[in-house]
């Protein structure tokens, strides 16, 4: 990254961040506590940790660091000599061995397209690579490239052999992405890694990804501002009080391109090959594990209201936000009296 565009992009993050987690900066300055903060770049995502305990070091964030690239040499489908790059690599030729937690987040990832009946697939890297979404030559694949992409989309392809560890994907042409499921594992890394070295409060945040990792160094909830879907990042809509728990969104505003004067975001769905159309602005779900927050919230949006609703309020431990395109919030029984609603334009539907 050039120097004066990677100083352009950590402002834009800094108002992101500002934006995301509405109270602490205010709270304190006022208790006179300072988080001790920093942010790198990794897996195409600004990664940004406020850790608020005077005993925190450099070396606890060269530490994180450290970790966060051992994690992309691992999970990135696009860095070349990656684990899961090499398990693409050899796409109906040989299963490969890989590393503990690469197949420990594969598992996950085939775990949740079980349960989400496909909605949620692991193996459309190669739909992604063509659409590209969220890069300079974004554009709607052909009609032919599309459908030989889909010939290969099944996650019941991916065969994975807990005994030898090893990760076979059955047809040429396939492709494993951890995208859906990638930077909520991150997130999890780095509070168990902060919870280890006995840091208790700190906020982690995956390009607009929240963990707030136990409670604020006040005792109280942290309050985390959720992103009005239909404007800028850093407007909220409302704002959610948690103590230990991770907020992640799917939005049709988080990467997207035009053309021909319309709009195609990347929540792509492995059925039809383009992106999910529904009337749904966004999917926010708050749990205990930011992996799987960063799936279900995949899910959620790809099942759509009704279905996805009823999916969330099924599991334990797990509550969500949908917002419609008509501007109509719906949130699950658990958020009652945790979830506040300050933007005028939105209106609370049940």
């Amino acid at each position: 990254m050039k120097p004066k565009f990677a100083l352009l992009f950590f402002l834009l993050f800094s108002l992101i961040v500002n934006g995301c987690v509405s109270k602490p900066d205010e709270e304190i300055v006022k208790n006179a506590i300072q988080p001790h903060s920093e942010s790198f770049f990794i897996y195409d995502t600004i990664v940004t940790v406020r850790v608020y305990d005077d005993q925190v070091t450099d070396k606890h964030f060269k530490d994180l660091e450290a970790r966060m690239k051992e994690i992309e040499f691992h999970l990135s489908r696009t860095l070349q000599g990656s684990e899961v790059y090499r398990i693409n690599e050899q796409a109906g030729k040989q299963a490969v061995p890989v590393s503990e937690e690469t197949y420990g987040v594969i598992k996950k990832a085939v775990k949740f397209a079980e349960l989400s009946e496909g909605k949620f697939d692991p193996a459309i890297g190669p739909l992604v690579s063509l659409w590209n979404i969220g890069q300079d030559n974004a554009k709607v694949p052909s009609e032919e490239k599309l459908k030989e992409a889909l010939q290969v989309i099944d996650y019941h392809q991916i065969v994975l052999d807990d005994a030898k560890r090893t990760v076979f994907l059955k047809q040429p042409g396939m492709a494993i992405d951890l995208g859906g499921i990638g930077k909520g594992y991150a997130a999890d890394q780095i509070a168990a890694y902060l919870t280890e070295k006995g840091f208790n409060s700190a906020i982690i945040d995956l390009g607009g990804n929240i963990l707030a990792l136990g409670k604020k160094p006040d005792g109280k909830d942290w309050v985390i501002g959720i992103q009005d879907p239909d404007r800028n990042r850093g407007n909220q809509l409302g704002k959610l009080k948690v103590i230990n728990k991770t907020v992640v969104t799917s939005g049709i505003y988080e990467r997207y391109f035009e053309e021909n004067g319309k709009h195609y975001h990347h929540i792509l769905n492995p059925a039809t090959g383009f992106p999910v159309d529904n009337h749904l602005f966004s999917v926010s779900v708050i749990t205990n594990e930011s992996a799987d927050a960063d799936a279900l919230s995949t899910t959620g949006f790809a099942l759509g209201l009704e279905k996805g609703m009823s999916f969330m309020e099924s599991l334990p431990h797990v509550e969500a936000i949908f917002i419609t395109k008509d501007k109509n919030v719906y949130i699950t029984s658990g958020l009652k009296g945790n979830w506040e609603l300050t933007n005028e334009q939105y209106k609370m539907a049940n």
